[in-house]
């Protein structure tokens, strides 16, 4: 019959400037692809460099390099009787472009480069490479010396063309071109393409999956035939993860796909595509046939193969299957944990260091790591040669074959709580009982002594000792008592990491976890290097609402019932005195705002691009049930000076895996100032002036009391107990603990400036004219200037 073709498309883990390992992966998957009957393979985006190479792509040793993996491939027996083609970096009259270079039996066919670079997310490839822009053409490439004494050819064809087989006809589409608004595989199609190629390196963001899916779907729907959709794996040495899914599509219908995560390094995925039932699709759609007809042509590079076979009757083409997505608990259950696969193999360390504090962040960290040695067991049992090879080698044992979880957890992850005075024995006992339960190897040491030690040289130098609030203490102090906490925590933990495998006997040292959460790098919410300051952190991309989800979907998934309390107690950072054994400290209350405000703050900042006085305009909109426009001013004003205050904490950010899509990331994904005028004087005066139009036609919703929580509300007061004057302090805390958070009065009291009302947000039970005069006036200067710097509510090394 000679009309159905086998295609593959390549998911592989590759690594930046790894050209060994990368050419070793790429011949697998070709070999994989030969043995199960294929006739072409195609594979990722720069597979042969790896893509995140950034400013190695101006090294002329990237581009001699790709070219000598490149020969290797071409020369390699496997190869033969298969079109194939591979993406890496080509240097064309002294411009760099991103391409595909196609190539049968020895022979170079096409260079094809990206014409639609990708600059938003975390890409920025215009840095590197130049779009081709020359549509419909195609130049002389003057080969290296070294690939024209093998093949032959001296000049090979460069540019916008395609293939066409005796049987068929492929086209190129790299990458960003799918989703671009102008995307190629309509015209391919248009001028007979019956297959589209598209080599990716699309990374993982949460709940991002489906998009690609659709576009593939899409594509091939609305122009009839195949889309191929080849897409790298893991970490290549950058923060994000790149997510698989490699698919097939036909018609408009899914009929191949590979996995999303997996610590598989090449995995294959192969279709047959009956090409009739393209011809077909095509010629029904009556109005595709006019344009068709009319479409300009493409030059088309012949290859003497065919690519279907004369005796495939027999042979059953692949049938539309259904796409489960996995939940975006799930997500975080594996993405994460992929990403720390390949970080922990190739960094060349022995396991983890992970400080656990029984709250919901470090317990995330902790449940990942856990996640991965559950991929990890799997993945061995199910005969995977170099995972098991790997992990031997990671933990320098090489008759080891890891068969239990909890087991390897134990060998692979060693958490520490690090107690203080100011430890709850709820926490210390939920760290202890999660660690129980996850199987890491666990220590407890207490900080204080240390704690004291530095304080003692404090007290030498100068003769003072500071005194945290409840004992009499300034702001300052309080402040600063807290910061040492936590940052002997990182001293701590650095060296614990570097000889706790010494003292297990074992060669090597430990990568030390961070567990800061997205949402509070983005208010600025930890100390500058406490000990969120650490070697990678696994969910320093992911919000506290979805982590406290994904701990509830772990809890049953791995059977670790602690999680529970763990999920129910109150965040804390547990850095100030207990009261009578009891916690006084909440995130929530010491933020001043609560987690899923941060959210929706974070969404308008970086997706929606808004600026405060665009954020405000946004929330009076959304929140106008629960708050006043006075009310969302004052929360829009607190989190823009918090913001701008602490942004300077995300240069020193740990490097986390990229999950979200208003992560603050200064490295690459979030480009920003760090240093800001704080005020934010003209924006707030724009909001000012809004909230002086609003106020006459607000009319307060009956379910005012709605929205605003306990932890709202004790924020407020919190905030302006810190703004009165210090020897009020201990009074107003104390009343602050009876009051039950009822009442409002202490706003009332004169010395309440914007500062520190910002904070003083949901006042259902205020009398409405508590906060009248409070920014009254529309002159933003005078109000806002006033001390801010000194009166936001933080646990951090705030300019005082």
């Amino acid at each position: 019959m000679g009309r159905k073709i086998t295609v593959a498309v390549s998911t592989l883990n590759q690594w930046a400037l790894d050209f060994e390992g990368n050419l070793a992966r790429i011949l697998q998957s070709i070999m994989e692809a030969k043995d199960m009957g294929a006739s072409y393979r195609t594979g990722p985006e720069l597979e042969v460099s790896g893509y995140s190479c950034e400013d190695h792509f101006r090294e002329p040793d990237t581009y001699l390099h790709s070219w000598e993996v490149l020969l290797e491939i071409m020369m390699s027996p496997i190869c033969e009787h298969m079109l194939i083609d591979v993406g890496m970096p080509v240097m064309h009259r002294n411009v760099a472009y991103n391409c595909r270079v196609a190539f049968f039996n020895r022979k170079i066919l096409l260079i094809r480069p990206k014409m639609s670079n990708c600059d938003d997310g975390n890409y920025r490839e215009t840095r590197w490479f130049t779009p081709w822009t020359k549509a419909l053409q195609t130049e002389d490439f003057y080969l290296p010396r070294m690939i024209s004494q093998h093949t032959g050819q001296d000049t090979v064809p460069f540019g916008d063309a395609v293939i066409a087989t005796r049987d068929t006809c492929i086209g190129y589409e790299i990458c960003e071109e799918l989703w671009n608004v102008k995307s190629k595989h309509i015209d391919m199609s248009l001028s007979g393409v019956e297959i589209i190629v598209n080599s990716s390196g699309s990374y993982m963001e949460l709940r991002k999956a489906h998009i690609t899916t659709d576009l593939i779907r899409n594509a091939s729907f609305k122009a009839g035939g195949a889309y191929l959709f080849s897409n790298l794996r893991g970490c290549d040495g950058q923060r994000v993860f790149f997510n698989g899914c490699s698919a097939i599509a036909l018609n408009g219908e899914i009929i191949g796909r590979g996995k999303q995560f997996s610590l598989q390094d090449v995995e294959v995925t192969l279709a047959t595509i009956d090409l009739e039932e393209i011809r077909a699709y095509r010629v029904a759609q009556r109005s595709r046939c006019s344009m068709a007809a009319s479409a300009p042509t493409y030059p088309r590079i012949n290859c003497d193969f065919e690519m279907s076979t004369h005796c495939d009757i027999f042979k059953t083409a692949s049938t539309p299957m259904q796409w489960i997505y996995h939940t975006p608990e799930e997500e975080i259950a594996m993405g994460p944990a992929c990403w720390l696969w390949d970080y922990l193999r190739r960094s060349g360390q022995g396991g983890f260091f992970l400080p656990l504090s029984g709250g919901v962040d470090s317990s995330s960290s902790a449940t990942i790591v856990h996640s991965m040695c559950r991929m990890i067991v799997s993945a061995v049992q199910s005969g995977d040669p170099q995972v098991l090879h790997d992990i031997r080698k990671i933990l320098a044992d090489h008759e080891y074959t890891p068969d239990n979880p909890a087991a390897l957890c134990n060998r692979l992850l060693v958490t520490c709580f690090m107690g203080s005075v100011n430890s709850s024995k709820e926490t210390r006992r939920r760290a202890s009982q999660l660690a129980s339960q996850l199987g890491s190897y666990h220590i407890e040491i207490s900080i204080d002594t240390a704690v004291n030690a530095l304080l003692g040289i404090f007290n030498a130098v100068t003769g003072l000792t500071p005194r945290f609030r409840t004992q009499g203490g300034c702001a300052r102090q309080n402040l600063a008592l807290q910061n040492i906490q936590s940052r002997i925590r990182m001293v701590l933990a650095y060296i614990f990491a570097q000889l706790m495998l010494w003292v297990r006997n074992r060669p090597g040292g430990l990568l030390v976890l961070g567990s800061a959460n997205v949402d509070e790098s983005l208010r600025g919410y930890l100390t500058k290097y406490d000990c969120s300051s650490a070697d990678v952190n696994p969910i320093g991309g992911i919000s506290k609402t979805d982590l406290r989800r994904f701990l509830c979907y772990a809890k049953d998934k791995y059977n670790l019932p602690i999680l529970e309390s763990i999920i129910e107690a109150p965040p804390t950072a547990e850095l100030e005195p207990l009261q009578d054994g009891q916690l006084m400290q909440t995130d929530e209350q010491d933020m001043g705002m609560t987690y899923a405000e941060l959210s929706e703050y974070g969404r308008l900042r970086k997706q929606s691009c808004c600026g405060p006085y665009s954020m405000f305009c946004r929330l009076v909109a959304t929140w106008k049930g629960d708050l006043s426009p006075k009310e969302v001013a004052d929360k829009v004003k607190h989190f823009f000076r918090c913001y701008a205050i602490n942004r300077h904490k995300m240069t020193v950010l740990t490097p986390s895996v990229h999950a979200e899509s208003y992560s603050p990331d200064d490295n690459r994904f979030d480009h920003r100032p760090f240093l800001y005028r704080a005020n934010w004087s003209w924006q707030f005066k724009a909001i000012d002036d809004e909230v002086d139009k609003l106020q006459p036609i607000y009319t307060p919703s009956t379910s005012a009391h709605a929205r605003p929580s306990t932890d709202d509300l004790l924020s407020s007061q919190e905030s302006t107990h810190r703004s009165s004057s210090h020897h009020h302090h201990h009074h107003h805390h104390h009343q602050h603990q009876q009051s039950d958070s009822k009442h409002s009065s202490p706003l009332s009291t004169s010395s309440v400036d914007v500062a520190a009302a910002s904070t003083a947000t949901p006042l259902g039970t205020a009398p409405s004219g508590s906060l009248g005069a409070l920014g009254k006036k529309s002159s933003g200067y005078a109000k806002v200037h006033v001390n801010v710097l000194g009166k936001i509510k933080d646990r951090t090394g705030i300019p005082v």
